[in-house]
């Protein structure tokens, strides 16, 4: 009886199947959701967050990267992007995929490229044939950004923009007022009226400013609690008093009702003359975005890793540019199930590797600042799989890898190929 016990649990043993489908094993854990900030192993099964633990067997899992030394984070979200690609192949915008899951970003917002006209097309070209998660800031403008229309009253319909949003509240996030240059608050007023009908935040690229039209009547008069100003260290909109090198009281009067301050490095939105006083002044961004686009992403701004890196120089933590690209941004789109490690959650997952050395950061004036410090992505988890694996931590030795080699035949004139 003894013995058939021992045989049966021992077959028992050998047949039962690990828990896990990934483990990644010894890496040092940022969760700001859940005040996570040390080493723990973080298993994943079926595309969900199963376990966030310290020391779990690498026997539970069917495959394990050890991720040793390196930072374990939610996926990256990025609420600044232009990924609105036109059929003609005009405008700005560039192909998530190409960009996203190599810096650690599962989630990219696109800012207001499509407008509620063109959000259709939008949808069905790029966001639903893209493996990354695309969500959206709908343009007030109803043809979108970057047609020539940003300027023209009539063109902002906050009604339809609505019903678009509330046709799609998996997508559009919010509305987005840009580039504005035209005759009194339009494009704002636009806005903030669609997301007053959506319960939805307005991002705001301020246009031009005029002696009534400044920040200190956006943040006090325009815009509400939770709504977003993105492109904060441009110097653009008197965001500094270049004469007193002192930031402007607008903005600390806007933090003070609420509003939100995002980055938007962009191409030309980004400056370390406003920066640093800004930093030494203790007034710090909420949350990083890139602006990414066909004219930022070979200048200063690169990715979303090298915009992390460019604020550590200025004196932010580790542990706050994750916050910054995390829960923050989760929060100010409203979507508070991504940007954490919550058990069940999707497996949306970065790896990343700090870097110590002489590294020099670039504005968007390409100006150069120095730092000592500089993060990278080695690895990045897309709804459980692996989407992104910089040095095959998570993939198994070609010695041992299981080829399929005889579905590979095939005549010998295409073998060259």
């Amino acid at each position: 009886m003894r013995a058939t016990f021992v045989l049966l649990f021992g077959w028992a043993a050998l047949t039962a199947q690990p828990r896990y489908d990934l483990l990644l094993k010894g890496g040092h854990v940022i969760d700001p959701k859940n005040n996570i900030d040390r080493v723990m192993d973080v298993a994943v099964s079926n595309g969900k967050i199963a376990a966030v633990a310290a020391n779990i067997p690498s026997s539970e899992a069917k495959k394990t990267a050890d991720v040793t030394g390196l930072y374990v984070t939610p996926g990256l979200i990025d609420i600044h992007s232009h990924v609105f690609v036109w059929e003609d192949m005009k405008g700005e915008g560039v192909q998530p995929d190409a960009f996203s899951f190599r810096s650690g970003l599962t989630t990219m917002v696109d800012a207001g490229s499509s407008g509620w006209k063109t959000f259709p097309n939008f949808k069905s070209r790029i966001i639903d044939q893209s493996k990354t998660r695309v969500l959206a800031f709908l343009n007030i403008v109803a043809a979108g950004m970057g047609t020539g229309h940003e300027d023209e009253p009539e063109q902002m319909d906050a009604e339809n923009a609505a019903r678009v949003a509330k046709e799609n509240p998996d997508i559009i996030v919010g509305f987005k007022s840009a580039h504005y240059a035209g005759p009194g608050w339009a494009s704002v007023d636009g806005a903030v009226k669609a997301g007053e009908l959506t319960g939805l935040p307005v991002m705001v690229d301020f246009g031009r400013i005029t002696e009534t039209r400044n920040i200190n009547a956006l943040f006090l008069d325009k815009l509400r609690p939770g709504d977003i100003y993105t492109h904060c260290f441009s110097g653009h909109r008197e965001e500094l008093i270049v004469a007193t090198n002192k930031l402007n009281p607008a903005m600390e009067a806007g933090r003070k009702r609420g509003i939100v301050f995002d980055i938007g490095f962009g191409g030309g939105s980004f400056y370390w003359y406003v920066a640093v006083p800004a930093y030494q002044q203790h007034f710090y961004p909420d949350s990083i975005s890139t602006d990414l686009h066909i004219n930022s992403m070979n200048g200063g701004m690169k990715d979303i890793t090298n915009v992390m890196s460019e604020l550590m120089a200025l004196g932010s933590s580790v542990q706050d540019v994750v916050r910054m690209t995390t829960w923050s941004p989760a929060k100010e789109i409203k979507h508070r199930e991504l940007g954490n490690l919550d058990v069940g959650s999707t497996a949306d997952i970065a790896v990343l590797r700090l870097d110590h050395g002489r590294f020099g950061f670039l504005d968007s004036a390409g100006a150069r600042k120095d730092g000592t410090e500089r993060l990278a992505c080695e690895l990045t988890v897309h709804n459980g799989k692996v989407m992104w694996d910089l040095n095959g931590r998570a993939a198994q030795d070609w010695k041992t890898f299981p080829y399929q080699k005889e579905s590979w035949k095939r005549p010998l004139a295409h073998a060259s190929h």
